[in-house]
């Protein structure tokens, strides 16, 4: 069984439509262009990364950028696979604990009434106004205190914290009936298999949402606050430290950014319409 979303009927003359159509195409091939940009900076040689003033398209397309970074990476005495094993744990781990978290949580303040339910709700919401930067200070005392600074748990555990999850998770969650809830645990369904064979399969675009995003924001964490063993250190930090060591490094530093901006890029365009849907459906422009 699948949500249904109420479409509004549009009524438009065919010269609005196109008018419209013309509004939106700029507005997008404007918001393309830092990525264009980007792409095209991280084949560029040297002497045209440097030309002044900066050229947009490359002129003499070359690969030198990325085969310096592989061979800088090479030279490491840490190896590649580390690195990589590294955020893929991180990824993995953090992405799974934060939809798991976020989907029981909002289960258990959208189907059920409890003392604080409003109150928590709200901190919940307010939550989603502070930027990281603000918390970091705090995190990293709690983090210090119980003994988890300079391992994988740093980068792990307050993932699955992060308050959007349980907000979308909540949002469409209220739009089960609670007669459905109801029916199957009189056909004897207990609160587990209610909340995993019934209202999870119903909310599926919207943890799939939530998996691309958590990925997103794990993926290009460098962990600089928490991580200090270069040997535990994930693959962002890793790219970045070569990178950032000179001028001459430039051009690898433009492959490195092209690289970790690919992963999300791609992850967003095989799922464009379920995070659309799911961005509709919820409230969030």
């Amino acid at each position: 069984m699948k949500l249904s979303i109420r479409k509004k009927r549009v009524s438009r003359s065919a010269g609005g439509d196109f008018f419209l159509f013309v509004v939106l195409a700029l507005g997008a091939a404007f918001m393309a262009l830092p990525l264009i940009f980007m792409i095209n900076h991280a084949f560029k040689p040297l002497n045209e990364i440097f030309l002044f003033p900066p050229q947009f398209f490359v002129r003499n397309p070359t690969f030198n950028n990325f085969s310096d970074l592989f061979i800088l990476m090479s030279e490491s005495w840490v190896p590649f696979t580390r690195y990589f094993s590294n955020s893929l744990v991180i990824v993995i781990f953090g992405t799974g604990g934060h939809v798991l978290a976020a989907s029981m949580g909002a289960y258990v303040v959208s189907k059920h009434d409890f003392p604080g339910k409003k109150s928590f709700s709200t901190i919940v919401l307010l939550a989603l106004m502070f930027a990281p930067q603000v918390t970091a200070i705090p995190n990293y005392i709690i983090l210090s205190r119980i003994g988890w600074i300079n391992t994988l748990y740093s980068m792990i555990i307050p993932a699955w914290a992060f308050p959007l999850g349980f907000y979308l998770m909540s949002k469409f969650m209220s739009q089960i009936p609670d007669t459905l809830l109801e029916a199957a645990k009189i056909d004897g369904a207990t609160e587990f298999s209610t909340f995993w064979k019934i209202v999870m399969p119903f909310v599926k675009p919207a943890w799939l949402t939530l998996m691309i995003l958590s990925f997103q924001q794990l993926w290009i964490n460098t962990g600089g606050r928490f991580i200090y063993t270069e040997a535990i250190k994930p693959l962002p930090a890793a790219l970045f430290q070569i990178a950032a060591a000179g001028v001459a490094r430039q051009g690898v530093f433009a492959a490195v950014q092209l690289i970790l901006a690919a992963v999300p890029i791609l992850l967003f365009v095989f799922n464009q319409s379920k995070i659309v849907e799911t961005m509709g459906t919820s409230g969030i422009d």
